[in-house]
């Protein structure tokens, strides 16, 4: 007869995923806000959305909206919409990660941008800038967040690409 292992030692066995939040922030003529990470970080010289990972006993909302106050200074005065979710088996041989995206709605015009340490520039870009932008993940991911927030629709990915 096997024996039950506790849940505490079967929990121990399971697989482990990092899980990380982002906000997709558009201005009144469509563009993504995108941050560039700076020289010293181990993503240098691409650009993405504001977030993270999500703090030990945190939700995915509010690691969100943390992450965008954090890089950006920004806070919102409106409900996230959640967008979507990406599955990445392996990100850069550290293993599986689950990022969820949110929808923080279009900034303000002159919006004031403070960023981080971890970023050295922000910018605004159309999707058909995106296609020669060194970004961090997928560009089919953005195009997707992009549609999902126009459209109010939500969006599956998986490696980056709608299931």
């Amino acid at each position: 007869m096997e024996r039950v292992r506790p849940r505490e030692e079967w929990i121990r066995t399971l697989p482990q995923a990092v899980v990380a939040s982002c906000v997709l922030l558009l201005d009144p003529d469509g563009r993504i806000l995108l941050l560039r990470y700076a020289e010293d970080r181990p993503m240098a010289g691409t650009w993405w959305l504001p977030g993270g990972m999500l703090d030990h006993g945190e939700d995915p909302p509010t690691a969100a909206r943390r992450e965008l106050y954090e890089e950006t200074g920004i806070v919102l005065d409106q409900p996230l919409r959640f967008l979507g979710y990406d599955h990445r088996a392996d990100v850069k041989g550290t293993g599986p990660a689950i990022d969820f995206f949110f929808h923080g709605g279009t900034l303000a015009t002159g919006q004031t941008i403070r960023r981080s340490p971890e970023h050295n520039q922000d910018g605004l870009f159309s999707l058909p800038e995106l296609e020669t932008t060194p970004l961090s993940a997928h560009l089919p991911t953005l195009t997707a967040l992009h549609t999902a927030a126009r459209c109010g629709t939500v969006v599956c990915l998986r490696e980056g690409r709608p299931l």
